[in-house]
């Protein structure tokens, strides 16, 4: 459920958004790594979703420069009027 929620959130983020929240995703991986190697990280398991979150937001950004998809609010169809 969460996963879907943030996948919708990317996907209505502009690519200013998007690059902004890569940057900050990587160097929350670099934290998450320095605590790893000192021993201070509890859950080890939030690298993997880091990384797995900075995956979901490239491939957004990716495919948003080649055009094969839009910004999820661009794309909404209006209701139409009766």
């Amino acid at each position: 459920m969460k996963k879907t929620q943030n996948l919708r959130e990317i996907r209505e983020s502009n690519e200013e958004d998007l690059k902004g929240r890569v940057k900050r995703l990587e160097e929350e991986l670099f934290g998450l790594k320095m605590k790893r190697f000192t021993n201070q990280l509890e859950n080890s398991a939030r690298i993997r979703l880091t990384r797995r979150e900075i995956a979901r937001t490239k491939t957004i950004l990716a495919s948003r420069i080649v055009g094969s998809e839009k910004q999820a609010a661009a794309t909404a169809k209006p209701e139409a009027q009766e």
